[in-house]
This record gives C-alpha cells, structure tokens and sequence, in this order.
C-alpha cells in the first residue's frame, strides 16, 4: 500500500464534517474518501478490506443502496476522490478501527487513530448542540405551521439573533486579540448578580475585562498563589467598582467564566492572553458538570 499525503489527513482533520456521514442512523465514511486519506486507488482498498472480509461484518461496512447514495449526493458535494462506477462502501467507526490491523502500516494506524478521533469530536459537538437543534427545528415548525412566508419571518429572526446573541462555542486564531476581548466583555455585560473567574494567572488586564460589568454585580476571582496579581491592582479596581472577592488556590487548571451561578463558559487561554494565540471557549450545557463546578465553588475560601 503507497502512503497518503500528510495534506489528506490534515484536510481531513479541519473539515471532518465533509466526510462523515449520517447514514442508517450511524456515522460513516465512504470507501472513495478512505482509500484518499490512505493515499491508495479505491479499488486497491477494496481489494485489500475483501482479502480479509471476515473482519467486517455488516455493522462495520455496508454497501449503500441507489436511494441512499442519491441522498447523500443532494446533501453535499461529494468528495472527487476515486471513481463511482459502482454503489461505494460506507465504512462505521469500528470497521475503521479494523482498518490499522489489515493494511498494516504506520499511515494507516495514524490515519485510523485521526478518523476515531473525529468521530468522537463529532459525537461531541452533536450532543452539545442538541437542545439547540430542537429548538431550531420547532421555531422552524411553528413558522411554517402560521404562514407560508417562512423565508421573510425567518430572515428577521436570524437578524435578531445575530444583532443580539451570543454565541455557545467560539474559536479565536492568534492575533484576534480585539475581537475576543469584545466578547469576553459582552459575557461579562450579561451578569445581573455574580461574575466569577478561575483563571491562574489573573493580572491587571483581567479587572480591566471584569470592570466592564453592569453595576451591582458581585466579582469573585480564583487565582494560583504565584499570579501577577497585586493588592495595589486590586485596590484600584475596588475603589471604582466594588468589592473582589479572591481565592488564591492551585486546585483548578482550566480557566472558567461562570455568570450569575448558572451559565459557565470553559475557556482555553488566560483571560489576559485572550487572542495571543488560537484558543476555544464554549459553554457548558450539562447540568451535572456545571453543578460539579458550582459545589466545588462554594468549598473555597474567600478573601476581600
């Protein structure tokens, strides 16, 4: 087997949703795409995976039928890799797995281990957006259900929440220092009652975000012992908007920004760095893991 280009896999892994599927309710990836990243012609993958058949049984790769592939065509711009004089293969995240052991080479165990990896990603981001998937889906029923102008009440819907919402995951690439510190001060203009940060290495630039707050709203921060962070800082930010709150501590790792004790964003870089380099912030919607965070909260100590 000849090995694939580094760029395949690497494509592959910034745009993952080009090639899994949703296809009789399980993720997939079709025999043209695989034999792509793998660097092999299709038939020449195929040809391998029926040399060792008993490895997949159906669960792990199906044929699809004319009416499924048809779907699948209408839904995107399938990939130009391979030909399609045939009804391609889709393959499911454990025929893939199998993959690394028949075509046995190092490409093929890293190439397999990016694939999972993407499944699981994938898996992620389906369950993190569920709730607002449904909630898309019955603004877009009752819509239809009213009137048959869909498209214009929709166009001032979306208006709206473009103008007005914020959003639940974002990504910021390095050097878009402005436009990440604009949304941690719109995070922060939320708050009716409580702002509280977790972040060990809290300085200055980090009261400079909290001091865009709505009046009245209590300032907790959760910094490590060794952070920049200064009673003369600290004195300048209470004498002009209220008490801090602090607790120096080494027990937290991952920087958080939980508003009113209830909506808790998980963020990947200091607040003070935001930008600098490419980072993630998304918000919590699982009530378990945010009630864990919360209790974990209320054990520290507070000093003013």
């Amino acid at each position: 087997m000849c090995k694939a280009e580094d760029s395949s896999l690497q494509e592959f892994e910034s745009n993952p949703e080009r090639f899994i599927h949703v296809v009789r309710d399980q993720q997939v990836i079709l025999d043209y795409d695989l034999a792509w990243l793998y660097g092999v012609e299709t038939k020449v993958f195929n040809q391998a995976v029926k040399r060792n058949i008993e490895r997949f049984p159906d669960r792990f790769r199906f044929q699809l039928t004319a009416e499924e592939f048809d779907n699948l065509r209408s839904q995107i711009v399938t990939s130009s890799h391979g030909g399609r004089r045939y009804l391609p293969y889709a393959f499911t995240e454990q025929g893939i797995a199998i993959l690394s052991a028949v075509l046995r080479s190092e490409k093929a165990v890293k190439v397999s281990i990016g694939v999972m990896d993407a499944f699981v990603e994938m898996r992620r981001f389906i369950a993190s957006n569920a709730a607002l998937l449904d909630r898309m889906a019955t603004i877009e029923y009752r819509q239809l259900e009213y009137q048959q102008s869909t498209d214009e009440r929709f166009d001032k819907v979306f208006s709206y929440l473009d103008a007005h919402a914020l959003p639940s995951q974002k990504i910021f690439f390095k050097g878009e220092m402005f436009d990440a510190f604009t949304l941690l001060v719109d995070l922060v203009k939320t708050a009716e009652k409580s702002l509280t940060v977790i972040d060990g290495y809290v300085d200055e630039k980090t009261l400079n975000i909290l001091s865009k707050k709505n009046d009245g709203v209590e300032c907790r921060l959760v910094t490590y012992p060794s952070a920049p962070l200064t009673s003369s800082d600290v004195a300048v930010f209470e004498s002009q908007h209220g008490p801090l709150s602090i607790c120096r501590s080494n027990d937290f790792h991952d920087r958080f920004l939980v508003v009113d004790e209830d909506t808790v964003f998980h963020i990947g870089a200091s607040l003070k760095d935001a930008g600098k380099k490419t980072f993630a912030m998304t918000q919590i919607g699982d009530e378990e893991l945010k009630s864990a965070l919360l209790d974990k909260l209320h054990e520290v100590s507070w000093t003013n």
